[in-house]
């Protein structure tokens, strides 16, 4: 027999205890001692009993388990079983899931086909992108602010520089929020391969040395990231494209660049290159942020024009060709020919090659993962987190559910709440969104209302010499409850969490309206806005209460 001894959660009483026991041994040859004082479970079970079926016996009663190598004096001895996950992937999901799962007990196999691990945001993502527009934005602004008495200082960009710099700081990232983790983990073991399924929990991997190993897991996690998506426009793949992993690791900055795409990864790598020299025309299927408020993408698209970007809206390439010095790109209005050509349209999940139907995981048209709020899947014991499932593709909706899918995998009981969710493009000014907009609410049945208020009348955007942009609140008529926040401001994603949070707590914007912000801040114009409800900010004080 093996043994086992659980942690549990959620019992208040010993009759919880005799309902628990009873539920345990309900399962065939398992016999338990529960104690309500202690909080714990003694178990012997017959070899070949899966620790996760222990831990499904707990849940099913109502409480929450997990499996530890803990003994006590005159208890059964330690044993070494206990609930083993594998991950597949090394990312932002992939390693909030491994920590969390080895903090309760578990043991965790977490295979990567890549030469590095850490997934998107640190190696060609988050990290790289940031920094690139941070550094494109200083030097826009040396020759671009509007205060006379400061020099402006003409452009010069050392691309090699700048990229060596980059590199630097992702390894760095990589290598302290990564790799040291993963060493100081002896309960995380690490497999270098290709995984795919052979059966509903089995794994086959290609092992990047060579050879097969074949992994069998009481749950597996599904965190595989996604990749840059190539439409399938006429001649595009016989070129040298870039996607925004080549242009982020580019040491060049194009004469003219053409980028095609609307949304956030073009946008924010458009600027940014716009910003550090280069010509840049945006080709845009639809509108700009066509699945945002839409003054957002009307008011970016004016800013960018200001700044000297060709937008071109409403438009899709009908062929691509390259002649060995630029690309050539047909629109329905003409060709437009560039030295660089930035595919920026969207991402596809990394499924296709796990043999996802040998395991019965059901995944949408698009090869997306399909999870419910406990990031379970349609297989029984495999979960999935991240870019790879239906779930909105930012880092921490990645980070928060893989520790979620963690605890569930562990025998607890976590959901992945996503009912107030900001999000935010880091453009300049940046784009900032949370919650509900008007028209939102008005489909789900609300009486909506809204506001804007311009940054003219923002004292903070007044003293920087930089008004563009705007807020925008939407309220539920009646009882003024904030039901969105749209924000268009430098610093815009500083913002938007404050609104996050007035929405969590069920703030009105009268509630609003009436808390002290600091002055001179951007985030007073939250209150500014809210205030608008009632009044006209041209008729208050700059610091009227």
């Amino acid at each position: 027999m093996n043994r086992y001894r659980l942690q549990i959660d959620g019992m208040t009483c010993e009759a919880c205890a005799r309902h628990l026991r009873h539920s345990l041994e309900s399962l065939p040859g398992v016999t338990a001692s529960v104690s309500y004082p202690r909080g714990e479970a003694w178990i012997e079970a017959p070899p070949g009993t899966p620790t996760a079926r222990l831990l499904d016996a707990v849940r099913e009663a109502g409480y929450r388990g997990v499996v530890t190598r803990r003994g006590g004096e005159g208890s059964p001895r330690e044993g070494s079983a206990r609930i083993h996950i594998a991950i597949v992937g090394s990312g932002s999901a992939a390693f909030a899931a491994a920590l969390r799962a080895v903090e309760r007990g578990a043991e965790v196999t977490l295979i990567e086909r890549q030469g590095r691990i850490g997934g998107t945001c640190v190696n060609v993502g988050c990290v790289p992108s940031k920094f690139l527009i941070r550094a494109a934005q200083t030097a826009w602004h040396a020759s671009h602010h509007p205060f006379d008495g400061i020099a402006r200082t003409p452009l010069r960009v050392e691309r090699p520089r700048l990229l060596a710099r980059q590199r630097a700081l992702v390894e760095k990232l990589r290598e302290k929020k990564y790799e040291e983790i993963l060493a100081s983990h002896a309960d995380i073991r690490l497999i270098r391969g290709e995984a795919r399924f052979t059966a509903p929990l089995t794994l086959s991997v290609s092992r990047a040395e060579g050879g097969e190993e074949e992994i069998t897991a009481d749950r597996i996690l599904l965190a595989t990231g996604s990749r840059p998506h190539v439409p399938p426009v006429p001649g595009l793949s016989e070129t040298p494209f870039w996607t925004s992993t080549e242009a982020l690791e580019s040491d060049i900055i194009p004469q003219h660049l053409v980028v095609i795409g609307g949304s956030v990864v073009a946008l924010e790598l458009a600027q940014a290159f716009l910003h550090l020299g280069s010509r840049v025309t945006l080709v845009a299927r639809s509108r700009l942020l066509s699945r945002s408020e839409p003054l957002l993408g009307e008011r970016l698209a004016a800013l960018l024009r200001e700044e000297g970007m060709e937008v071109i809206t409403h438009a899709v390439p009908t062929e691509v060709s390259h002649d060995g010095d630029a690309f050539h790109i047909l629109l329905p209005h003409g060709t437009v020919t560039a030295d660089r050509l930035l595919v920026a349209s969207g991402r596809v999940p990394n499924t296709d090659r796990l043999a996802l139907e040998r395991a019965g995981v059901n995944t949408d048209p698009h090869g997306a993962v399909e999870v419910n709020e406990r990031l379970e899947t349609s297989a029984p014991g495999v979960y999935a987190a991240g870019d790879c499932t239906t779930l909105p593709r930012y880092v921490y909706v990645a980070a928060a559910a893989g520790t979620r899918a963690a605890v569930n995998m562990t025998g607890g009981d976590a959901h992945l709440d996503l009912s107030v969710l900001p999000t935010v493009v880091f453009t300049e000014p940046a784009v900032a969104e949370v919650g509900l907009r008007e028209e939102e609410a008005i489909s789900r049945g609300l009486q909506a209302e809204s506001r804007v208020l311009e940054l003219e009348h923002l004292p903070r955007a007044q003293v920087e010499l930089d008004i563009r942009g705007f807020i925008k609140l939407v309220a539920e008529k009646g009882s003024g409850r904030l039901l969105g926040a749209q924000i268009l401001a430098t610093e815009g994603g500083e913002l938007i969490q404050s609104a996050a949070l007035a929405i969590r707590a069920g703030m009105t914007v009268a509630d609003l309206a009436d808390q002290l912000h600091p002055y001179l801040t951007r985030v007073e114009g939250l209150r500014l806005c809210a205030q608008t409800f009632e009044r006209d900010p041209a008729s208050l004080s700059c610091c009227a209460g």
